[in-house]
């Protein structure tokens, strides 16, 4: 199952990918347009956000619906099923799942129907920190889980608990209770509804239809169905839509904090985030990467597709020449056939292969987005060797990723990260490289043009713009620096302290038990 915008070259062992987010959500409300096809082609447009479930919910004014199912989003739809879905408003849902929830229970868009006869369906990108939390109140209020593991159910079920309320002020009351990065959209019978947690940390945007409004993680899905962008869903910001138009109310003070890894990678090139346009930012860092790490070359080339605008403002800021150094085929996913150990070793020659002709006798420059356990880089280093590549330089377009993400992305274990307990140089030694540069943190951060202070680069720098509660992180997340903080916490509350973080002395620390993607990553999908 490829990645939407030409991540393969990090899925050569479909059991070890790269980063991953939690999800893409799209939603729209259109009295007279065939809402399931609409949402079908935003779900599509949003696939790069997650493959391995997909959901529509829709609503014709007297029911709300769900299809969900495992798989892709055209794997999932057919024709007679989104025949059947009719309405004049719908959500969906595209799925990455962290560890073990990859089920049709944990598929999006969740339901819940309230004592008072009233239907919510909601889907969520990101992740919350409190549902520890969140899961007493619910039990408080009389709410049983019906065995969803997820937080997602779990505010769909916060929303359904206060049936003499309406949606609206429900959803008023709940959101301020919600600690983390949440980008939703949600619906009862009649109303299409959406918000954006106060840091406004994974992206939401508001499109406008001839004949309605429409709201999704990523500009691109907006441009596929036909919408104009309108703006985006503010930080703190509830919307809603219904017959008497659109409304908005602020649950919170915004203090944005967007993610800086959508601009890196998660988000396609062809989407706007606050006013910068990812290809654009890509580009730029590329500028960046040629001034902070230049080298004498005679071809830059992308690790195709991820590198491809970085190592096109390299070759411009560099003057060394831009061309195609691998070629990719674009029919290989995620295979269900596992190869041997032999076979695995050659896999990437199944998705990349290098052009001789074009490296032979020339000193390169590889630009990719980034390194995470190494094994792409260090196979296209030794395929680019033996294609005749004089040299090899290897140019990452963001900064080493030290730290773990508690807001909705997936990265590697802490046993897994290459940059884990090794320097630059052990990095470039270990993949083969030359040369190795990796773009500043400040040099990543001018080209989005967005000031350092609304952005969040904990993946990058450790500074965790949501409080995160200690206690989960002992034993879970341990990567360098988290450990640190747990064990001061440890200290300040008497609690014993773990010796197989990295200030342990020198003990191989252990693999987390799970991916350090969400702080309740054994019970979320």
């Amino acid at each position: 199952m490829p990645r939407g915008d030409g991540r393969l070259s990090h899925e050569l062992d479909p059991q070890r990918p790269g980063p991953q987010d939690a999800c893409g959500v799209f939603g729209v409300w259109a009295p007279g347009e065939d809402v399931a096809k609409l949402t079908y082609f935003g779900m599509y447009a949003l696939q790069h956000r997650g493959q391995e479930a997909a959901g529509i919910a829709v609503s014709d004014g007297s029911a709300v619906v769900v299809y969900k199912d495992l798989g892709l989003v055209a794997q999932v739809f057919d024709e007679p099923t989104l025949a059947s879905l009719r309405g004049h408003l719908a959500i969906g849902h595209t799925r990455y799942s962290t560890t073990g929830g990859s089920t049709w229970e944990n598929a999006q868009p969740t339901i819940r129907a309230n004592s008072a006869g009233t239907t919510i369906a909601l889907a969520h990108n990101g992740n919350l920190v409190n549902t520890t939390e969140l899961a007493r109140e619910a039990g408080e209020r009389g709410m049983d889980s019906d065995g969803s593991t997820s937080d997602t159910a779990l505010v769909t079920m916060l929303l359904a608990s206060r049936p003499d309320l309406s949606v609206e002020a429900a959803a008023l009351e709940v959101l301020p209770m919600l600690r983390g990065a949440f980008s939703f959209v949600f619906m009862d019978e009649n109303t299409l509804y959406a918000a954006r947690d106060p840091h406004g940390v994974r992206p939401l945007v508001l499109g406008r239809m001839e004949r309605g409004w429409v709201v999704a993680s990523e500009t691109a899905a907006l441009d596929i169905v036909g919408a104009s962008i309108v703006r985006e869903i503010e930080p703190g910001e509830l919307i809603a839509i219904d017959e008497h138009g659109l409304r908005s109310a602020r649950f919170a003070v915004p203090e944005p904090k967007g993610c800086l890894f959508e601009y890196v990678y998660i988000a396609r090139p062809d989407t706007t985030i606050a006013g910068r346009n990812v290809y654009s930012t890509r580009v730029a860092i590329g500028r960046q990467l040629a001034k902070e790490h230049p080298v004498e070359a005679d071809l830059v080339i992308p690790v195709p597709e991820s590198g491809t605008p970085a190592a096109i403002g390299y070759a411009e800021a560099s003057g060394i020449t831009y061309g195609a150094g691998l070629m990719k085929n674009p029919y290989v996913g995620r295979t269900f056939i596992q190869p041997s150990q032999t076979l695995r070793q050659l896999g990437i020659r199944l998705k990349l292969n290098p052009l001789r002709e074009n490296v032979r006798g020339k000193r390169v420059v590889v630009v990719d987005d980034s390194i995470v356990r190494g094994n792409t880089q260090r196979a296209i280093v030794r395929m680019l060797r033996e294609a005749g590549a004089l040299e090899v330089h290897v140019r990452i377009s963001a900064p080493p990723v030290n730290w773990p993400c508690f807001y909705g992305i997936d990265f590697a274990t802490r046993a897994e990260l290459l940059a884990n307990g090794l320097d630059n140089d052990g990095i470039r030694r270990s993949i083969g490289a030359d040369s190795l540069g990796y773009v500043s943190l400040a040099g990543l951060i001018a080209a989005t043009e967005q000031p350092k202070t609304r952005l969040c680069r904990a993946c990058f720098d450790g500074e965790y713009p949501i409080e995160l509660p200690a206690g989960n992180l002992i034993g879970k997340h341990v990567l360098e620096g988290v450990g640190r903080r747990v064990a001061d916490h440890a200290a300040e509350t008497g609690e014993q302290r773990s010796e197989d973080g990295p200030d342990g002395a020198g003990d191989t620390p252990e693999p987390l038990v799970s991916s350090p993607g969400a702080l309740d990553a054994l019970q979320r999908p």
